[in-house]
């Protein structure tokens, strides 16, 4: 990898949705990737490879190594597994097997940060935020349904040689990556646009085109919420454009809590939700409704 002298190659944690698809894309442009999965899924990748189906770069099937705990270094781990998995997940990757490689996190919400850092060092651990639309239909199978995969990313305390290694990876996979310098707007862009939209969609067990109808006071509301949390946590907020931006989405956009909720696996309600009423206590601010849809979803 550019900045680095070991080009020990990547892992991926979590080979789902998001991670096989990056996994996917990785190999596809020559990079060494190691999947790090449970038993029965690594088998099926070792055995089957990853196979993609892109809106936005038609049929991708590449071959994978896959293995249940990082057995050699690497110079970068992505993290794609949900957060309600992601204390176990990261018994796959033990840190004094990692070394010094980064770790590229594209988890929802903004308190996994702390939990990487404490484990894996503030150096290594580079904020992230990945816009897809990607879902797993199988193990190895992936349905990627958006046109595009943007990631972007804040050095936070990751050396700038190593950040710019990691977008140059990410570049040459065709996943454009930018780098901004403010981790605390980077995190709350994304929070600020996918709470409201999870949280409703979800609450209401609705395709985002009857919340913004049906229930267009109460998303207005929540926006201007989430907003004034994200402005006393010191990021830049704009209420106006997040409601325009879902006024663009197409009236069967689901959110994918959504769509964990149809399938009954478990909720980020408490990384999405529960991380606006954390940063609304620490902030000072009140934020009833994101309370409430918490308290509910949770119970």
């Amino acid at each position: 990898m550019t900045g680095t002298t070991s080009g020990r190659g990547v892992a991926v944690l979590g080979p789902g949705g998001v991670g096989g698809l990056v996994g996917a894309l990785l190999t596809r442009s020559g990079a060494d990737v190691t999947f790090l999965a449970g038993d029965a899924t690594a088998a099926v990748l070792t055995g089957h490879g990853v196979h993609v189906r892109s809106r936005q770069v038609g049929d991708v099937h590449v071959p994978a190594r896959a293995v249940a705990r990082l057995d050699e270094p690497v110079d970068v781990v992505v993290v794609a597994v949900k957060q309600t998995a992601l204390d176990d997940a990261l018994d796959r990757v033990p840190p004094e097997v990692l070394g010094d490689g980064v770790v590229v996190p594209f988890l929802n919400g903004l308190d996994h940060l702390a939990v990487l850092r404490a484990r894996f060092g503030t150096e290594r651990v580079l904020p992230a935020t990945i816009r897809v639309e990607s879902t797993r239909v199988a193990p190895g199978e992936i349905e990627h349904t958006s046109t595009f995969t943007e990631v972007d990313v804040a050095p936070g305390g990751v050396a700038p040689e190593r950040v710019d290694a990691v977008r140059a990876l990410f570049d040459a996979a065709g996943v454009p990556t930018t780098v901004h310098a403010d981790e605390t707007a980077l995190m709350w862009a994304k929070l600020g646009f996918l709470a409201p939209f999870a949280l409703l969609t979800t609450a209401h067990r609705a395709p985002i085109g009857e919340v913004r109808t049906a229930h267009r006071a109460e998303l207005e509301a929540l926006v201007r919420e989430v907003a004034s949390v994200a402005a006393a946590s010191g990021a830049p907020s704009d209420p106006e454009r997040t409601v325009a931006f879902y006024d663009r989405f197409g009236p069967e956009a689901k959110s994918s809590m959504l769509r964990d909720a149809e399938a009954g696996r478990p909720l980020e309600v408490d990384a999405i939700g529960g991380a606006i009423v954390r940063a609304a206590e620490r902030a000072g601010v009140d934020a009833p409704l994101t309370r409430a849809l918490v308290a509910r979803l949770g119970s």
